[in-house]
Order: structure tokens, then C-alpha cells, then sequence
């Protein structure tokens, strides 16, 4: 995870410096993700649990009140084999300039763990618009 995050720091600074989308910069770590993980499936926004869409119980305060099936759920990055219930690693990526705080990313992130079985639940926060592009430390749930 470091070494693909390094990479990014250090082959993408540019999307980080210019604070670019956040999809933008997932995309890139998931790429580097790839050749770390090699007998596994990366995915970015993958809303799929085999054949189902990904589903959570999310503490009502962030759910949207006109949702009765549970919170659908998009996460950033998972590292897992597709079609199988086999999902080994959940990234859930934030931005230094955003004005959201970490609090649903890490309930989402810990209802992955419990509910769709995920083994590993990684928050990252990148450092954006700034000179020195980087990343916080990793925070494992």
C-alpha cells in the first residue's frame, strides 16, 4: 500500500498540487495498486457485492430518509476477486482540501469490514494544494 502510494505522490504530484478530482487521484493509486496486488481485481466506485449492489447499514444520520433498502454504496477503491465473495482490502480515499469530515468515511469503512466482509479497511488522506505533495498516515479500521 505505501509503495503504490509513494508512486503516486511521486509519478502524479501534479494532481495533487492542482487539487484535482478525487476520482481523478483514486484512479492513479488504484493503477499502482495493480502491479502490487497481482492476483487480485482492483476496482474504483465498484458497487457490486457478487451480483447485487453493495448495501450498508449505515447509522441513520447518514443515510438519506427516502432510502429503505440501506445506504448503496460506491467505495473508492477495493482490491478483491469479481464475482466471488473474496474481498480482501476496502480504500477509501479523502482529500486535504476537503471541508467533510473523516467521520462517514470511517463508519463506511468499518461497515464494510463487518457487513460485506472485507478483510482489511484503509482510510487515506492526501495532502493537496500544496508545493509538497504527500500523503497522512494511513489509518487502518
Amino acid at each position: 500500500m505505501t509503495r503504490a502510494l509513494d508512486k503516486l505522490v511521486r509519478d502524479d504530484a501534479y494532481l495533487l498540487e492542482i487539487d484535482a478530482n478525487e476520482r481523478s487521484i483514486s484512479h492513479r493509486l488504484a493503477v499502482y495498486l495493480e502491479s502490487e496486488f497481482t492476483e487480485w481485481h482492483i476496482d474504483c466506485e465498484y458497487n457490486r457485492d457478487i451480483e447485487d449492489p453493495k448495501r450498508l447499514n449505515i447509522d441513520p444520520i447518514w443515510t438519506d430518509s427516502t432510502d429503505t433498502q440501506g445506504k448503496t454504496v460506491f467505495p473508492d477503491i477495493i482490491v478483491h476477486a469479481r464475482g466471488q465473495a473474496n474481498n480482501l482490502l476496502v480504500i477509501e480515499m479523502k482529500k486535504t482540501s476537503s471541508g467533510v469530515s473523516d467521520d462517514f468515511d470511517h463508519a463506511k469503512l468499518a461497515a464494510f469490514r463487518r457487513e460485506l466482509g472485507y478483510q482489511h479497511a484503509a482510510f487515506v488522506k492526501v495532502i493537496t494544494r500544496s508545493e509538497t505533495a504527500g500523503y497522512e498516515p494511513i489509518v487502518w479500521l
